[in-house]
């Protein structure tokens, strides 16, 4: 793969970009202290605004890797971060880059996290040059799976007991989705 580092991507209504160290408050804020949000997540909610300055840290510390992406999703409207997508795994023999996201509930059901995803699958094919993305959900989460079809990636089967999250281990759903399949999504009218 051709890395290149979390560059700054615009949509219609969103800014992908880096993380700062700005950014705590309102990640905190609008969704890294919501039990809710959290609830289906590997990491836990955030006990205080201390653990997302260190998160947010450690992530900021990364950006020097041409290999580290992990982007704030800015609601333009807004001016600040209402979630995070980022490849959370890659494997350079498959050119496979695996994508995770969160999003604040106020912009749940509004296809934020659709439009994000979108920009990351175009990102990672166009400009990475990856050959496979996937993403996984927790089966009691269909929302998050919708997210994903909604983007084109496949149904590919349920791992049972085969993830953990903060409701301890669960089955997970993987959903994946070739370039080769993005390229024919592309040409159609």
């Amino acid at each position: 793969m051709n890395h290149c580092g979390t560059k700054r991507l615009e949509t219609e209504r969103l800014i992908l970009r880096r993380f700062t160290a700005e950014d705590a408050e309102p990640m905190y804020r609008n969704w890294a202290s919501d039990d809710e949000v959290t609830k289906f997540l590997v990491w836990p909610t955030h006990a205080n605004i201390d653990v997302t300055k260190h998160v947010i840290g450690i992530w900021v510390n990364s950006y020097a890797d041409d290999n580290y992406y992990q982007w704030a999703i800015e609601l333009k409207e807004l001016g600040e971060p209402i979630g995070s997508i980022s490849a959370v795994k890659m494997n350079e023999d498959l050119s496979m880059v695996h994508i995770g996201y969160c999003i604040g509930k106020a912009w749940w059901h509004q296809g934020f996290t659709s439009e994000a995803l979108q920009a990351l699958v175009t990102f990672f094919f166009e400009e990475v040059d990856g050959n496979r993305i996937e993403a996984r959900h927790d089966p009691q989460n269909p929302h998050s799976g919708n997210v994903m079809k909604k983007c084109g990636l496949r149904y590919e089967g349920t791992m049972r007991m085969a993830d953990r999250n903060n409701q301890g281990i669960r089955d997970t759903c993987y959903y994946g989705m070739l370039k080769s399949d993005w390229q024919q999504m592309c040409k159609t009218p």
